[in-house]
């Protein structure tokens, strides 16, 4: 494409948008773009134009990218919730846990004020019933980078993840959109060494050898698609999760009667059974049963002392 020919003529917006996309497929950081509302919007829409990384929900974009020593799974969505009541919700830091305990792999979560600022802390363990001995422990730090009335901008930041992994990273940007609505845009990251990159191999050897993700990479010779698998798929698949719990969070933290917890639940596990291929583990009963034994805990356990 030769810009620069006067027999083309591109818009402000034209331009914008073919900047955002050509980073994105270079798979370089896109959050220096990520200041205004109008970057986002463009983002937006040049995902829209091009249909990449759409999932079965059309208003859901997935995209990740893998280098020698950092993952990252991003999501770009619209979502029907006002952007007042999405920014309530997603600049306090207690709010937090309702959302990360939604995931299959969150066995605790409780937000504490420390002498630098908001923390989560958070445990991470396997997808069935595990004492807290045995789940690994994330501090996040909690920040606000923007929260304006047409923006808002939280992360959430760990030096240290699970497993061996560090620079761990989630961050969520929204802004609003027409007809009540919401775009929101989600990063979920970390970097991995030497240790992190031996559990991965051993995992995807024996319980993930047969997971895949959702980005198409291929097809087989009957023009079926082949999706990604690795630790790209591992990582979308947590993308997705995490992004998931997030909408249902949004959507039914209002519920009437004290049934939030209980529906917060069941709208997540049925908005993963819409990938089932890829996110499904256990049953719908069982998975609830486990969380709210889960979510129970939290509220009379506290966390353990930071080191």
């Amino acid at each position: 494409m030769q810009i620069s020919s006067p027999t083309h003529r591109f818009s402000p917006l034209h331009l914008r948008r073919w900047f955002v996309g050509l980073l994105m497929f270079a798979g370089l950081s896109t959050q220096a773009l990520a200041a205004s509302p109008e970057a986002l919007r463009a983002q937006f829409a040049s995902l829209r134009e091009s249909g990449a990384g759409q999932l079965l929900d059309q208003s859901i974009y997935l995209r990740s990218t893998e280098s020698a020593d950092r993952m990252q799974g991003e999501v770009h969505a619209l979502i029907d919730e006002p952007f007042e009541q999405v920014r309530q919700q997603l600049s306090r830091a207690a709010q937090w846990c309702d959302v990360l305990i939604l995931h299959i792999n969150v066995k605790y979560c409780r937000a504490q004020r420390t002498a630098t600022g908001d923390e989560l802390v958070s445990g991470v363990g396997r997808k069935f019933d595990q004492p807290l001995a045995e789940v690994h422990w994330v501090r996040f730090g909690f920040r606000v980078v923007s929260d304006r009335s047409d923006h808002l901008l939280t992360e959430l930041r760990s030096p240290t993840g699970p497993l061996g992994t560090h620079d761990y990273r989630m961050s969520v940007e929204a802004v609003p959109h027409t007809g009540g609505q919401s775009l929101l845009r989600m990063t979920y990251s970390y970097g991995y060494g030497t240790a992190a990159r031996w559990a991965m191999k051993t995992y995807l050897a024996t319980l993930g050898r047969d997971k895949r993700g959702f980005s198409v990479v291929g097809k087989t010779p009957a023009g079926q698609p082949v999706t990604v698998g690795g630790v790209r798929g591992v990582v979308e698949r947590n993308t997705l999760r995490y992004y998931l719990a997030l909408q249902s969070h949004l959507q039914t933290h209002d519920a009437p009667g004290g049934n939030a917890t209980q529906l917060g639940l069941q709208t997540w596990f049925n908005a993963t059974e819409r990938y089932a291929e890829q996110l499904h583990e256990m049953d719908g009963p069982d998975y609830i049963a486990m969380k709210l034994k889960e979510i129970q805990r939290q509220k009379t356990v506290a966390p353990p002392p930071p080191g």
